[in-house]
């Protein structure tokens, strides 16, 4: 059998870069998927945006980077969690997108999207005329439903009553 190494060789060498730039095109695909999946993206492709702080007396497992949405729509995002010495409530501060301004009696509450998804903060315009200022703090919040909680208060209640039977 007669094999020519000149062709042989460049039709590999050839396979074998267009291979690498698959497996490369896979690999970044992949660092994409995962960035979206982490809401790692760009935020938003949000410009301007303004600051606004909320305190919660139980943020779940809300995380920075978390959506911040108004009527299902994303509108900025979870910047830092924190918690203040003085009252222990959990302090979120929010990035908003400077398109979206929102009354002085704007309410916060934390949300999960869908039963175990993930959580974000909702909120919700109030009716003053006056807007939200940089830096300004949300008093009207409600914190996270956390399912451990419920199912505790769930069994506690129905051995309570089991007691009384």
């Amino acid at each position: 059998v007669l094999i020519r190494t000149g062709e042989s060789a460049m039709n590999r060498k050839a396979v074998d870069i267009l291979v690498g730039l698959f497996v490369l095109l896979g690999f970044g695909a992949l660092v994409f998927l995962a960035m979206r999946a982490g809401n790692m993206s760009s935020s938003l492709g949000m410009g301007d945006t303004y600051n606004v702080s909320a305190k919660f007396d139980n943020i779940g497992g809300l995380k920075p980077r978390a959506a911040v949405r108004s009527a299902g729509v994303v509108v900025g995002r979870v910047v830092s969690v924190g918690l203040d010495g003085e009252s222990y409530q959990a302090v979120v501060r929010l990035e908003i997108d400077k398109r979206f301004q929102f009354p002085k009696d704007t309410s916060a509450k934390i949300l999960t999207a869908g039963l175990l998804g993930e959580q974000y903060i909702g909120l919700e315009p109030g009716g003053d005329s006056a807007m939200l200022a940089p830096g300004a703090t949300l008093t009207l919040t409600q914190s996270a439903v956390v399912l451990e909680n419920i199912i505790g208060q769930f069994l506690y209640r129905s051995a309570a009553e089991g007691e009384k039977k």
